[in-house]
């Protein structure tokens, strides 16, 4: 049975550029689909590499776009692309405020976000670790952060043992009029 997921604020979409091991696609578009994703991408991938890594269909559930190029990167109005790399100058995933509208972007396994493509990302993050992590586990984790901080869940207690508090019913406010004149 499928759990339904809390819900969230804006959307978002997830994406790698020159991924090589069609596996680690696989995994990311099957993470993508559970963590609840509007759209998938792909920048300078073979798709072939899908074929037979789509182990959830995820393709069949949410748009997958395949982009050649940079030039071709055509995000929604309004969607902040978002590199993950392990970049000086990088927030730190735990700290960063997740764009209410974004389109993640990670690097391929064996090197990093090209140049030009760090050039158009409106911020970049990354996920403190000793080292690189694998594409698949890098953007699971980022995509878990987002829905930890964007969706309504309750605040964690401090303290081993407590329990967590009921998050707080989402209350809808008074209809805003504008005055003319």
């Amino acid at each position: 049975m499928k759990t339904p997921l809390p819900p969230t604020r804006g959307y978002f979409g997830i994406g790698v550029e020159g991924i090589s091991k069609a596996v680690n696609l696989g995994n990311l578009l099957r993470s993508a689909h559970a963590f609840g994703a509007s759209f998938v991408f792909t920048i300078g991938a073979d798709e072939r590499a899908l074929l037979h890594t789509d182990t959830s269909k995820a393709a069949a559930h949410l748009p997958l776009y395949h982009w050649r190029g940079l030039a071709e990167l055509d995000l929604p109005k309004g969607c902040s692309l978002v590199g993950v790399e392990l970049l000086d100058g990088a927030a730190e995933l735990p700290s960063f405020p997740h764009p209410i509208r974004a389109a993640y972007v990670l690097g391929p396994e064996r090197g990093r976000l090209s140049p030009e493509l760090v050039s158009r990302c409106r911020h970049l993050v990354r996920i403190p670790a000793a080292f690189s992590l694998n594409v698949a586990t890098a953007g699971a984790i980022v995509m878990y952060d987002r829905l930890r901080t964007l969706g309504r869940f309750a605040s964690r207690p401090v303290a081993e043992h407590a329990a967590a508090p009921a998050p707080a019913p989402h209350v809808q406010g008074a209809p805003k009029t504008r005055r003319r004149g």
